[in-house]
């Protein structure tokens, strides 16, 4: 059974914030997990490499970035948009 893109964003981020993915919860920021701007980044990466996708989030200026970061909710949301638009 294929991971739904839920479950492999949590991955990725619990992986990131060195957690394990039931301590990460939708209502979580990044922030909350302990994840720092270059853990973002590198969350960013293993996103777009997980769902082939290009996401379109500025390192520089991540407060002018389409890609909502605000929570893992929004950033599942976002991903799941990206996926969809692409098939």
């Amino acid at each position: 059974m294929a991971r739904s893109v839920r479950d492999r964003v949590i991955a990725i981020i619990a992986e990131q914030a060195l957690l394990d993915p039931g301590d990460v919860t939708m209502d979580s920021t990044l922030q909350d997990l302990g994840i720092d701007s270059l853990g973002l980044v590198e969350s960013i990466f293993a996103i777009e490499e997980a769902f082939d996708i290009q996401v379109p989030f500025n390192a520089n200026a991540p407060e002018d970035s389409a890609f909502d970061i605000s929570s893992v909710n929004a950033i599942i949301t976002a991903v799941e948009e990206l996926v969809a638009e692409q098939s």
